[in-house]
């Protein structure tokens, strides 16, 4: 399966969550989503975000000032 990767460096909030938001509903159900922000505020945006949309955060990471957020698109309810 193919991960789509959306790099949202220089962005500031509220655009990373915004951007992200939208590049989710384009996704089918079991697409992936790689994010990449430098926003510190992502790393409570983006789980936040997730709770309102239902899809999974898979995992993140940190790598110097880049915040990676590997995301799953929930199936349909």
């Amino acid at each position: 399966m193919t991960t789509d990767i959306l790099d949202l460096s220089g962005l500031k909030c509220p655009l990373p969550a915004l951007k992200t938001r939208k590049a989710l509903s384009r996704l089918t159900p079991g697409s992936r989503l790689e994010v990449h922000c430098t926003d510190p505020l992502a790393a409570i945006d983006i789980p936040n975000l997730l709770n309102e949309t239902g899809d999974r955060l898979e995992g993140s990471l940190r790598d110097g000032d880049r915040l990676i957020f590997r995301i799953e698109k929930a199936g349909a309810a």
